[in-house]
This record gives structure tokens, C-alpha cells and sequence, in this order.
């Protein structure tokens, strides 16, 4: 028996009914709409870090459902996409095209195993720079960097204390903020 493999244009094809699909090296992955918490944690980290990049002109952030294909077989909707001014060309209109500098997935209980290991390895076959899981239930944000071919968590965000998470070096990010 043959494995089906999709691609973006079957992709593209799917019902937009409430669930959260991507293609994971042609197959498909399909996980219900997330939660309220989920959605407020990435609101908060949007309203954080879109105004700090606009004002530096270092690139733009995206807030999903956004498409990043980074190949035909593999589409990915991180929760919020960072390109910094190097990459800005992968941007076309339908999606953007290419590894982001920063990928940042929040937690939601049907997400987990997919962000925490799934993701973690497509997003280092796949060339993005950094990589962020955070978890809205245990108040950590861990920012992982992609070395070698692989990802070493290089700050967590945990606590009470600000703290800036790379790439983002000179916005140290409060946990009020980010939880509330």
C-alpha cells in the first residue's frame, strides 16, 4: 500500500471548517480550533511585539491563520510568524514562502505532542532560525535556537521577572503582560 502524499494545492482545497490543518511533509495534520486561552496569550504577544518591530523596521510579524509554505508538501500555520528584513522577499500574497526567522507556537491541549515534537523537528528540517513554545498553563515561553541542524533551548521566559527572548534582544518581555 502506497502513502498518499498531498500538496499545497490539495491543501488549499480543504473546507474551511473551524479545525486548523497543515501539511506535514505531505501529510495532512488536523487539530480543533484552539481555545480562549490560547487565543489571548497570542493577542497579548502580538500587541507586545508587532509594535516594537514596526518601530525598529526590522521586518514584520504575522498573526495566524497565516500560511507558511515552506515547501509544496509542507504547509505550517504557526500561531504568530516573524520575518526579519532579510527574509521579507518570501512574502507573496497567498502565504509566505520560505522558513520564517521565528516561528512561535502556543500550547493548546490538543497541540502538544505536535508543537513539542512534531513542529520542533520540521521547523529544523526546514531552516527556521528560532523557534518558540509557549506554555500558556506552566507561564514559560522557552526560545529555542536552531544549531546544527538541531534546536537548544537558549532563554525561557518563567516567573514574574522581564526578560528578552532572542531575537528580540532589546524587548524584555513581562510576564503580566504576556499572561493576562
Amino acid at each position: 500500500m502506497s502513502k498518499i502524499v498531498l500538496t499545497y494545492e490539495d491543501f488549499a482545497q480543504l473546507p474551511d471548517d473551524g479545525n486548523r490543518y497543515e501539511l506535514h511533509e505531505g501529510e495532512l495534520s488536523v487539530t480543533p480550533s484552539p481555545g480562549a486561552r490560547h487565543q489571548l496569550v497570542i493577542g497579548n504577544l502580538h500587541l507586545i511585539l508587532a509594535p516594537h518591530v514596526r518601530a525598529s523596521g526590522r521586518g514584520e510579524i504575522f498573526l495566524s491563520p497565516f500560511d507558511c509554505i515552506m515547501t509544496n508538501i509542507t504547509v505550517v500555520e504557526p500561531d504568530l510568524i516573524y520575518l526579519d528584513e532579510t527574509r521579507l522577499g518570501l512574502l507573496s500574497e497567498r502565504a509566505i514562502e520560505g522558513a520564517p526567522t521565528l516561528a512561535i507556537e502556543v500550547l493548546s491541549p490538543h497541540s502538544i505532542r505536535i508543537d513539542r515534537r512534531r513542529k520542533l523537528d520540521l521547523y529544523a528540517r526546514h531552516d527556521v532560525t528560532w523557534y518558540w513554545i509557549v506554555d500558556p498553563v506552566g507561564r514559560t515561553i522557552d526560545a529555542h535556537r536552531l544549531e546544527g541542524g538541531a534546536y537548544r533551548i537558549v532563554a525561557t521566559l518563567e516567573g514574574e521577572t522581564a526578560r528578552a527572548l532572542p531575537p528580540f534582544t532589546d524587548l524584555p518581555l513581562d510576564p503580566a503582560a504576556v499572561w493576562r
